[in-house]
């Protein structure tokens, strides 16, 4: 009767338990041997039915959904920790270095998007390692979204913006989030002296809200009979940019910077201003609806050269995102900029350009992309060249460029 009467109340806890129980289920069938840590059985026993928690005996039992706390608690604690900062490598019996949930310079900004792909599909989704099980036939959407929220809430410092908020990166209109990218950028102009202009750009986030970057061009021209092609160096540009204010619930993203332009490049051949230039910025970022976004930055332009004149610049991207394969696939974010200037001075014309492109991310981590456009005159068409613009991007806080593949 005693043995009985334990069987009962083990088949009680197991429906009360039921979610956590076919969750851990999952676990066991999904992970390599070698990628379950090395604790006894009994710890097992004891994590997917705490003593405390049995229910008495009885044949009807009330059902309850577990919450994001449960969630974690029964899926991700054993390798996470309770506090998301990642148990030892001694506790875990294998090298595969843990995140900290708590790091909010990782945490925020990772968007929900990579965030869920992982958890639905596992670590080899997003080029990480496959000690990351999946959990999409364990859990419902619903639940993946709840054990989210319960993670999100490990980095307690709201000054960090999000990652959604990382909007895909424009040909010309800079983005108001703070970046870690290495980009190099190529414009191939076949009218008049063909050029072909390559522009080594450099960013690196500081603090919760600032960014500072730097960018050298590098030009080869064909100047025509004698001097055929030649090669220089550009003017150096080093800038700074501050995110004034963002909301992951409204979607948007509010930035100020500034970029100093040295005359570091030969003027007499063509690669330099031969003159000191600042430059203020405002960007600013939105979210739409259907993986739409809009993005706007205005930009004045003050030369120290006084027989140079002041400059007024807007450019506007608009763009959506769509996935192959699936919703963790490939992206690919087709965009069209209008890209306008006109100088400071009363009666001086507007001079307009759209710029349609697209943006691909390369490799599974989706921190390698490539993005290629043309920018086409709207006005002036006789005095202005259209050129080719593309260029490759390297989020190099991800991981190295060789990772993820």
């Amino acid at each position: 009767m005693e043995l009985i009467a334990i069987r009962v109340c083990i088949r009680s806890a197991v429906e009360k338990f039921l979610p956590l129980t076919i969750l851990r289920r999952k676990l066991f069938a999904t992970t390599p041997p070698m990628s379950i840590p090395e604790c006894s059985l009994a710890r097992y026993v004891v994590a997917f039915f705490p003593v405390a928690l049995l229910p008495p005996c009885s044949t009807s039992i009330a059902q309850t959904d577990p919450s994001g706390a449960e969630l974690y608690e029964s899926a991700c604690a054993a390798c996470h920790g309770s506090d998301g900062r990642g148990r030892t490598r001694s506790e875990l019996g294998f090298e595969t270095p843990i995140p900290d949930f708590a790091d909010c310079d990782f945490a925020a900004r990772e968007p929900d998007s990579d965030w869920t792909a992982i958890i639905h599909e596992g670590g080899p989704v997003r080029g990480f390692h496959r000690m990351m099980p999946a959990f999409g036939e364990a859990l419902s959407d619903a639940e993946i979204a709840a054990t989210l929220s319960y993670v999100r809430e490990f980095c307690r410092n709201p000054d960090w913006p999000r990652g959604e908020l990382n909007m895909p990166r424009a040909l010309f209109t800079e983005k108001a989030y703070p970046e870690d990218e290495a980009v190099i950028e190529t414009t191939v102009v076949t009218e008049g002296d063909d050029s072909l202009s390559h522009n080594f750009l450099w960013e690196q986030r500081f603090g919760t809200r600032n960014q500072m970057e730097i960018s050298i061009p590098v030009t080869r021209v064909d100047l025509g009979d004698p001097d055929g092609w030649e090669t220089g160096a550009g003017d150096l540009a080093i800038g700074v940019k501050h995110v004034l204010r963002h909301s992951g619930e409204r979607g948007s993203i509010l930035s100020v910077g500034g970029e100093l332009v040295l005359p570091t490049g030969d003027e007499n051949r063509g690669f330099g201003n031969g003159t000191t230039v600042f430059e203020s910025f405002v960007a600013f970022g939105k979210l739409l609806r259907r993986d739409s976004f809009v993005q706007v930055q205005a930009i004045a332009e003050f030369p120290s050269d006084s027989a140079l004149e002041d400059e007024l610049v807007l450019r506007t991207a608009f763009g959506r995102s769509f996935t192959q394969g699936g919703p963790y696939g490939r992206a690919w974010t087709p965009m069209i900029e209008l890209l306008g200037s006109r100088e400071m001075t009363g009666g001086a014309d507007t001079s307009w350009d759209i710029a349609p492109q697209f943006q691909v991310t390369l490799n599974r981590r989706q921190h390698v992309m490539a993005a290629v456009g043309v920018r086409i005159p709207a006005t002036d068409r006789s005095q202005r060249e259209t050129m080719l613009v593309f260029y490759l991007l390297w989020d190099w806080f991800d991981g190295g460029v060789l990772e993820g593949w």
